[in-house]
């Protein structure tokens, strides 16, 4: 694989500011809260040479996840109701479950892995991992892969 079309999923903090305003001026004009590059790009203190430069390379993980299979490692709780909540929420979000796998449980926890088809997401899939994160009896939420 050739190095320029390798890709890595990197938390925003860690990025420059540049990559994080390309970005912010990119959900401008989805969202079409600007109209143009020009007032995108002015919005958010970013040059249109920079604008340009980093457009093709940076994007919302959600936004590149659309449409794909997502799995996500969950550690929940040893109690009834706590795996059917989770799979509750991801209904909600319009996620759909392929593969569910359980540990069995151990030390008062279970370790699950969900498959989702996210095609019908209507939300990121980071905010269905906060929300998932924040659910009762959720100790642990990450994503394990994305094809």
């Amino acid at each position: 694989m050739e190095r320029d079309s390798e890709l890595y999923v990197i938390k925003a903090a860690a990025l420059p500011e540049s990559l994080r305003k390309t970005v912010q001026a990119k959900e401008l004009l989805q969202q079409q809260k600007a109209a143009t590059v020009n007032e995108a790009v002015r919005r958010v203190g970013l040059s249109r040479s920079v604008f340009y430069k980093y457009r093709d390379s940076i994007f919302p993980f959600h936004e590149r996840s659309r449409g794909k299979t997502i799995t996500l490692g969950l550690v929940l709780a040893d109690k009834p109701g706590v795996l059917s909540g989770v799979l509750e929420s991801v209904a909600r979000a319009g996620g759909n479950v392929l593969t569910i796998n359980q540990d069995l449980p151990a030390h008062g926890t279970a370790k699950v892995s969900l498959s989702i088809r996210t095609g019908d997401l209507r939300t990121g899939i980071e905010a269905l991992v906060r929300k998932l994160a924040m659910a009762a009896g959720v100790q642990q939420v990450q994503i394990l892969a994305q094809e």
